[in-house]
């Protein structure tokens, strides 16, 4: 039987690596834009302030970046390491956007961040902007391919089970390409990441002008981000709808586990507001229905209704029979690979052999599961509800809280009297963490709400895993926990390094090249 203990092991430590990974990718998408908005400022007026921010935030976009990449390098190690039969039953297909995504994005981006800070005084300011803009694009590719790589987890959509060399391959790349959860999560991800973008710009800012320090640079910042961030925290309302839409057409389950929807909701479906979700009762206490609002998000439409946890159980527990006569099928192929009876019952039935599959955590023999493990492992396709209940909850409530501060931020900015608002400058600066705590909700809820798959109803988590000792396991997360936390101070004492030192004494081989440029150009 699998080891339980070595497969939760594996998952916390794919969890601790991923979120901390996480906490530098937003801002790197974020940063990204807005120097490039502050440079073509600077191209298009003249004015030597907008340099000197492009620098200044261009700095401490450099910093995040590079301690970055040396956590997301750990992820893709995991795969083999931690993962190995996920390797070798999706490999062909999750391992094309990754390579991708190193041979075009990263090496894309990288080479025109090394361009950004060494081409000042050496490139023209159109050329220079132009390298800007490419690093932009660089980062947004490259979470672009990780994504579609983490849709197709999601939704595995243009692919095939083939009993010849039992894996999975690509039959439509095409379908992985523009998968639609793909596509959603995409969107939304990035938004969000612009959204940490602004908020970073606009906290810095006001510490500034709190300490009455750099103030050119501080109130240009500060317009730029409320700007940049009202945009883009509603576009993240707006896609994160997109997502809502996407999880009711391909992923019901984590949806109905994220209202702690037990039965199934008519139309028009109502939206739990509040609630303590009952996982052994199957309800939820003290419940606080919004009418209709559900069925706008999950359907666009007062007419359809929302199957519920328990209809989905059921629905489980059918494909698990059908995923048996697959699972049969299949050992008939192996064994006489001209049975024609049994390869035309694999095709009827293969799409659901990854609900068979989930009966090898209670027998090896899955073709004699009793009525009593068929049931348990339908069961098992439900998430545990509360933590995905609330998590969401808080990434809503803080998405529609940054809505907000963003619009008074931009209506201060048109008015020109921020400065002035030093409580709001207060709140800017304490609003800091807040899409952080966010996009890790969003991340949490997206792979969680995915539970019992590591592909979802292709293949089992538990089946997922390599066949590590424990020991093996506790010496890497607890390796990888203290290397993690390590990087992490080391980020932010660079980053309070830079913030102390301000944009005018940072970097000064920089700001040299530039003020050269910047005065050649002066003189022509």
């Amino acid at each position: 039987m699998i080891d339980s203990t070595v497969v939760e092991l594996s998952r916390l430590q794919f969890a601790l690596t991923a979120m901390y990974h996480f906490l530098f990718v937003p801002l790197t998408l974020g940063l990204s834009f807005m120097i490039a908005i502050m440079e073509s400022v600077y191209v298009m007026t003249g004015k030597d302030v907008w340099r000197r921010m492009t620098l200044f935030w261009g700095v401490l976009f450099g910093i995040n970046f590079a301690i970055g990449v040396s956590t997301g390098i750990v992820m893709e190690f995991q795969f083999g390491m931690n993962w190995s039969y996920y390797s070798h039953y999706v490999g062909d297909i999750f391992g094309a956007p990754l390579a991708i995504e190193g041979l075009m994005a990263f090496f894309l981006e990288a080479t025109f961040i090394g361009l950004f800070f060494f081409g000042w005084g050496r490139l023209s300011k159109v050329q220079h902007l132009t390298v800007t803009w490419l690093m932009a694009l660089g980062t947004n590719l490259s979470a672009l391919w990780i994504l579609i790589a983490n849709g197709w987890m999601q939704n595995p959509v243009g692919a095939v089970f083939n009993p010849e060399t039992m894996r999975m391959e690509v039959v439509d790349f095409m379908a992985v390409l523009f998968n639609p959860v793909a596509q959603a999560k995409f969107v939304h991800t990035v938004s969000a990441g612009y959204v940490t973008g602004a908020v970073f710009v606009m906290s810095i800012s006001a510490l500034f002008l709190l300490r009455n320090k750099h103030h050119e640079v501080a109130r240009r910042s500060f317009a730029v981000a409320a700007a940049f961030g009202l945009l883009s925290s509603l576009s993240v309302v707006v896609l994160g709808d997109e997502s809502g839409y996407a999880a009711n057409e391909h992923q019901k389950m984590k949806l109905a586990a994220i209202e702690a929807m037990w039965e199934t909701e008519r139309a028009p479906a109502d939206f739990t507001a509040f609630g303590i979700p009952n996982q052994k009762t199957h309800e939820n206490d003290y419940e606080i229905k919004i009418p209709y609002l559900m069925g706008l998000i999950a359907t666009r439409s007062l007419n359809q209704p929302i199957p519920g946890i328990l209809e989905l159980v059921e629905r489980a527990e059918h494909r698990i029979r059908g995923g048996q006569l697959a699972y049969g099928a299949l050992e008939r192929i192996r064994a006489d690979k001209n049975d024609l009876e049994a390869r035309e019952m694999f095709d009827r039935h293969w799409q659901d052999l990854g609900h068979g599959l989930l009966l090898k955590r209670y027998r090896e023999d899955i073709l004699n599961a009793s009525p009593q493990e068929i049931s348990q492992a339908a069961m098992d396709t439900v998430p545990r509800v509360a933590p995905l209940f609330w998590t969401f909850r808080i990434m809503a409530g803080l998405g529609f809280y940054l809505i907000a501060f963003f619009a008074v931020a931009f209506y201060y900015s048109c008015r020109n009297s921020f400065e002035s608002k030093r409580t709001f400058l207060k709140i800017a600066l304490w609003t800091l963490p807040a899409p952080w705590i966010a996009i890790e909700c969003g991340w949490f809820i997206a792979e969680y709400g995915r539970q019992p798959w590591a592909v979802e109803g292709v293949l089992p988590t538990f089946y997922a895993a390599s066949g590590l000792a424990l020991h093996e396991i506790l010496m890497t997360l607890a390796g990888f926990t203290v290397l993690y936390t390590v990087l992490i101070i080391i980020e932010v004492k660079l980053m309070m390094k830079a913030i102390r030192k301000g944009p005018d004494d940072i970097l000064p081989s920089l700001q040299g090249g530039a003020s050269h440029h910047a005065s050649a150009t002066r003189r022509a």
